[in-house]
């Protein structure tokens, strides 16, 4: 794509006018795992003062509950729908589909297309190096990093979780090991300040690094979950960590010394990064983004954390599920500890960054998202937020699209079409469906809903025949029964002295013989 781009950009910036960009993701974080954003249990100072030295997104969204869709809409500036990557690569679709549901998920992508011009590529033909580490999951062979944009590639590849865990042997195909033992966000921090180092001369840089972390499996080191084990137990531990809404017991407390020792260990890793923009004396100059691809998982996977007050998590349709921490840092633009209340979401930072380097933006490309440089000096502009997740995933959430304006949000459920209405600037948690009370409002944003569907061509799901409701309501009684009675068990198992999970401690551990 980098030949159409050439027009663009034949009068670029000069290099040494143009800022330098760190784009950090995280996979699988909740905004509530955060300290700046009210967690009391895990520790991320380092993340904390990427907020205050920018500005904060109070309505910063990431475009879908679940990973690959939210981060093919980064890359392209595109709603997942019109992309046609509305779930995880890998899921299972159609009558493929096995678990007795309703519906069945409609086709999903497997890769990000050929054809989109992504943000790096823009940026690459603007001048920019390009550097990605980390977890790719919107492509394999042939659609990888490196065939969108990016120079260099340290870890991105087809899979969406660490196949080697989070402590060295790695078993990735785009990483080189380094010694047993060592840890993964650590590594991907190391190889990020590799480039920034190298890159420190007359060209720009783009550099992203894409966590892996906190995505399961859940692991940390013995150190770390002492810490957190210990912290939690300060504090007075929970005899019921587990509530159940709808389908799945729901995470309800924050006390996973596993899951702290994650954080923790992400968090430190950026830390390195931010110190070596400072060593370099880069920081004045460069742009630093922080989000995640969606909520935290409090149901299914691990159930490693609590999204407490927004309802659900990870793979559901409330707030829990697609409401990220949303921090921008452009020197020179952003003040310091400021916030807004702009409505924003992850097409937007392609066209954002276009305005912040001086290039000129290709609307034609992020067709979805909006500058949020406005934004950033202190304007506001109204506008109307969409997702479409016609999947049920592993969290529990149920086939569905979204619509989000003003302070009202509704839910159209794809397995009876029923909808729900909230206003979730009163009612952060979800809890009061004003879908019978207002019924003139859920028409009004419902037609807005359809239309928007239609126009990216958005896939519907259909009724699976093979639909068993006397079982589907079986399954549902053991979730809530017997899920629950062992997912209590194990995690206060988690928080017994003298825990050990396994003899390496997952590999962090290094033994002699």
């Amino acid at each position: 794509m980098q030949n159409l781009l050439s027009v663009f950009f034949a009068l670029p910036l000069l290099a040494a006018d143009k800022p330098n960009i760190l784009f950090i993701l995280a996979d699988d974080l909740g905004i509530k795992d955060l300290s700046c954003e009210g967690s009391a249990f895990y520790e991320t100072p380092h993340i904390d003062s990427i907020a205050v030295s920018g500005m904060r997104f109070t309505n910063g969204y990431s475009t879908c509950q679940v990973c690959s869709p939210s981060r093919a809409s980064i890359m392209s500036g595109q709603y997942p729908a019109r992309i046609g990557i509305t779930d995880w690569i890998g899921a299972a679709t159609g009558m493929k589909w096995k678990r007795n549901d309703k519906v069945l998920p409609p086709e999903n992508g497997s890769q990000l297309p050929a054809k989109i011009t992504t943000v790096s590529e823009a940026l690459r033909s603007g001048g920019y190096r390009t550097f990605f580490a980390g977890k790719w999951h919107i492509g394999g062979e042939g659609s990888g990093p490196e065939d969108h944009g990016f120079e260099v590639n340290k870890g991105g590849y087809y899979s969406g979780s660490p196949r080697g865990g989070y402590f060295a042997p790695f078993n990735n195909p785009k990483l080189k090991d380094g010694p047993n033992g060592e840890a993964l966000p650590i590594r991907l921090a190391t190889e990020t300040n590799n480039f920034i180092s190298e890159t420190n001369s007359k060209k720009p840089f783009f550099a992203f690094l894409s966590f892996y972390s906190v995505h399961g499996p859940i692991q940390t080191s013995p150190d770390l979950w002492e810490k957190y084990r210990k912290k939690a137990s300060a504090t007075g531990l929970s005899n019921e960590r587990f509530k159940n809404d709808r389908t799945l017991p729901v995470r309800q407390v924050q006390d996973c010394p596993i899951y702290g020792g994650m954080m923790e260990s992400m968090d430190n890793a950026i830390g390195l990064v931010m110190n070596k923009l400072k060593e370099l004396k880069l920081d004045k100059n460069t742009i630093v983004i922080f989000t995640s691809d969606n909520g935290g998982v409090s149901s299914g996977d691990a159930f490693a954390t609590s999204c407490l007050p927004l309802r659900g998590g990870k793979g559901r349709q409330w707030e829990g599920g697609i409401r990220q921490p949303f921090y921008i840092v452009a020197p020179g633009v952003t003040k310091p500890g400021s916030t807004s209340s702009q409505f924003a979401t992850g097409t937007d930072f392609y066209p954002t960054l276009l305005e912040l380097a001086g290039l000129k933006k290709l609307p034609a490309h992020h067709i979805d998202g909006i500058s949020l440089v406005p934004a950033l000096r202190g304007e506001f502009s109204e506008r109307v937020l969409y997702w479409h997740y016609p999947h049920y995933g592993n969290q529990g959430g149920e086939p569905s699209s979204i619509i989000r304006d003003g302070d009202h949000k509704l839910i159209r459920y794809y397995e009876d079409g029923h909808e729900e209405l909230y206003n979730v600037k009163e009612d952060i948690s979800e809890a009061n469906d004003l879908a019978a009370i207002h019924p003139d409002l859920v028409k009004k944003l419902s037609a807005k809903l359809t239309t928007h569907l239609t126009e990216v061509g958005a896939k519907i799901p259909k009724p699976d025949p093979r639909f068993n409701a006397e079982k589907k309501a079986q399954q549902i009684k053991e979730l809530h029964t017997k899920k629950k009675i062992q997912l209590e068990k194990q995690h206060a198992n988690f928080l017994k002295p003298g825990y050990q999970p396994n003899k390496t401690w997952w590999g962090s551990v290094q033994t002699k013989d």
